[in-house]
């Protein structure tokens, strides 16, 4: 289960519609984070979305470091240093810091499993405007982001 406050709206000034809604989460203890990114989004029935930042611990972390096909697992007592990234309905590109207990840092891309241990902080931006969606892009080979407009 995870909290989710009300949302706060920056107005578009010019068209006087909202163009941002921040929108706080807090995770518990065995949430799987990326899932829990990509659940919120849905919920709020959103098409577009970038986590701005998130902070907490988990007890395993799945970081796919550059260049790697798969993810790396990482259990023990871990914080959240940074998290950010981009979010469509169809899926997620997130990149994560984290420290473990003797204070190693290690980041990367975030794969399914990463498991909260105590909390997880997150800010989500969801952005009314825009839909974005992740297709296959011939030139890198991976599914990338593709943004468009939602009017």
């Amino acid at each position: 289960m995870f909290a989710m406050l009300p949302m706060l709206v920056a107005q578009n000034a010019a068209k006087g519609r909202p163009s941002m809604q921040l929108l706080p989460l807090r995770l518990s203890p065995g949430q799987d984070l990326r899932a829990a990114v990509q659940g919120a989004l849905i919920r709020t029935g959103a098409q577009a979305a970038f986590v701005l930042q998130g902070i907490g611990s988990l007890s395993v972390a799945q970081l796919r470091y550059a260049g790697v096909p798969e993810a790396a697992a990482v259990h023990g007592d871990l914080e959240i240093l940074t998290l950010a990234g981009s979010v469509a309905p169809d899926g997620a590109h997130l990149h994560m810091s984290i420290a473990d207990a003797q204070g190693r840092v290690l980041g990367g891309h975030v794969g399914a499993g990463c498991l909260v241990r105590t909390t997880a902080e997150l800010l989500l931006a969801l952005l009314p405007e825009y839909r974005f969606s992740r297709e296959h892009d011939a030139a890198t080979g991976f599914q990338e982001l593709m943004i468009r407009s939602s009017s």
